[in-house]
This record gives C-alpha cells, sequence and structure tokens, in this order.
C-alpha cells in the first residue's frame, strides 16, 4: 500500500515504513537509544529527501522514548536530576544546530553532511564500545575475577566546581560534565536526526561513572524532551518535518519500544552494548559504502558535446 508524503513529495510503502519504526522503537527500549542513528539512515536508503529524514525521525524518537521512559520510570530506574542538567545543554546545542542545518540546507550541502557526519561518529563510538565491551565480557567469564568496583569518573572531573547529588545514580559530581555532554548531543540531534543515545550512554557509563541499572532510563529521558524541541525548532525553521510520515513512524515506534524494554531485562550490559556496537558499525559501514560508490545514474557538468 503505497502513501503519498506531501513535504518530501513522493509515496512510500506504508508497510515498509511501519516495520522500519517497530524495528527502531525496539531498539529504543532495549538500549536506551532513541534510535535515529538508524532510522535517520534508514529513512535515506528507502528515498526519503536528507532533509526530510533528518527533522521527521527526530517525530519517531518522541514516540519510542516516551513509550521507553513509562517502562524504566516503573522499575524507578530514571535519574530525573541527571536528566534535568543533560537536558538543559541539549535544548542550548539543539538550538545552534538547527542554525547550522539551514545554513548548510541552503549551501545544499545537507546530504554530505549527514553522510560524513555518520561515518564519523559512528564508527568511533561503535570501534570503542565494542572493544570495551569485548573485553569485559572476557573479564567477567574469567575464572577468579577481580571484585568489580562502582565507577566513579575520572579524577580530574571530580576536582570541577558546582557540585550536585545525584542520588539515583550514587553519584556526587560536578554538573559542567553532564551539562557539556547534552550541548554535544544537541548539536548531533539537530544535524543528523539523532537522539544522541549512541554518544550518552558510553559517556554517561565511562565519562559521568554513572551505574549501568539508570543509565537507559535517563537516557531515553532526555531524550524525550529533547528531540520533541528539535522537530518544533525544525517545522518551523526549515519546513521539513512531514506529518504522514511522523504519523506511521511514531505508531510504530510506540509499539516497539515496549518490546525492546521487556526483551532488555534478561540481557546483561556487556551483552547489550556488544550488540549495540555491532548494529552501529553496520550502519555506519553502509554510508561508507554510499559516499564512495558509482551513482546509478552518473552526470556530468562539462558542456554537451
Amino acid at each position: 500500500m503505497q502513501i503519498y508524503l506531501p513535504i518530501a513529495e513522493m509515496s512510500v510503502n506504508a508497510p515498509l515504513v511501519l516495520g522500519l519504526g517497530a524495528l527502531v522503537g525496539m531498539l529504543s527500549g532495549l538500549f536506551g537509544v532513541g534510535g535515529g542513528f538508524l532510522i535517520t539512515p534508514l529513512l535515506i536508503f528507502t528515498g526519503i529527501p536528507p532533509a526530510v529524514a533528518v527533522a521527521t525521525g527526530a517525530n519517531q524518537l518522541v514516540a519510542s522514548a516516551f513509550s521507553g521512559v513509562l517502562t524504566h520510570w516503573r522499575r524507578r530506574a530514571v535519574d530525573v536530576k541527571m536528566g534535568l542538567v543533560l537536558l538543559a545543554g541539549g535544548l542550548l546545542g539543539s538550538t545552534f544546530g538547527v542554525q547550522l542545518f539551514a545554513a548548510l540546507r541552503a549551501a545544499g550541502q545537507v546530504e554530505l553532511m549527514v553522510a560524513l557526519s555518520y561515518v564519523v561518529f559512528l564508527g568511533t563510538v561503535g570501534a570503542i564500545m565494542l572493544v570495551e565491551s569485548l573485553g569485559a565480557l572476557r573479564r567477567s567469564g574469567a575464572a577468579a575475577p577481580a571484585p568489580s568496583r562502582p565507577r566513579r569518573g575520572s579524577t580530574w572531573l571530580q576536582a570541577l566546581p558546582l557540585k550536585m547529588r545525584f542520588r539515583e545514580s550514587k553519584l556526587y559530581a560536578s554538573a559542567i560534565p553532564p551539562f557539556v555532554v547534552g550541548v554535544g548531543v544537541g548539536v548531533l540531534a539537530a544535524l543528523m536526526g539523532v537522539g544522541g543515545g549512541f554518544i550518552m550512554v558510553p559517556a554517561m557509563i565511562y565519562l559521568l561513572g554513572m551505574p549501568t541499572s539508570v543509565v537507559v532510563g535517563t537516557s531515553l529521558f532526555q531524550i524525550l524532551f529533547l528531540t520533541a524541541w528539535t522537530t518544533m525548532l525544525h517545522a518551523v525553521q526549515n519546513q521539513t518535518v512531514d506529518a504522514m510520515l511522523a504519523v506511521l513512524l511514531i505508531f510504530s515506534g510506540a509499539v516497539g519500544a515496549q518490546v525492546g524494554a521487556r526483551l532488555g531485562i534478561g540481557l546483561r550490559g556487556e551483552q547489550l552494548r556488544i550488540l549495540l556496537a555491532v548494529i552501529v558499525l553496520a550502519v555506519c559501514a553502509r554510508m561508507a559504502v554510499d559516499l564512495v560508490a558509482t551513482p546509478a545514474e552518473p552526470f556530468s557538468l562539462a558542456p554537451a558535446g
């Protein structure tokens, strides 16, 4: 069944879009990421213009993040205070990012920028996560593993001012690092149509020293409000949010997030991070191939004859 998208100015297969939304929603609930790192390139692969894919993909993140947050909230696995600090930085970063997106779109460089951003960020983060998670899995399977200690972040981070007590995370730390992380995630949300979970989750675990038990719920809490704000900015300034496509993604994403949140209960943190790293690297590889592959319809700017 084909459905016409007025903003994208094209028709798409509705069951295909619903399936993509459900898949990304399931990953959102499973890993605590918004899933934008996957839904945006998948929409581009199906022929959606990059500007529309980036802006409309954020709508799906709002729905899947909201659905996932509800599940983690019931388990008391959301650090609201930490989430608000991350969100404050995210709102600032996304506001700047939307302005930059508009400038790149006017210059005709959005498609190239999106592809390069995915290759660089997904490749780097995916490789780091995979190496660290495989090492942690090997250490956990050793005959006499050393007793694990809770992560408390880097020593130099503990010396920063503006300290706050984050009770759910069992941390007493400066608000500056999570605010800076939030700013970076906000810029990525505007430029790449992502919730930033693939950056935020590793940063919360390895940089901020948060326990894995509250990382997923807190990440989704921040993603929920950040993507809603980013979507509004794109709709007002760039007019690239396709409502029909957004409805399909929101409906399927909310259902998939509930399934993913339940599937993640029986998996260990290291296993979840390995699976997420593999998915991130797979998407990165596909984007890299598209950057260097010969176009299906080559063209030349040379004069005819």
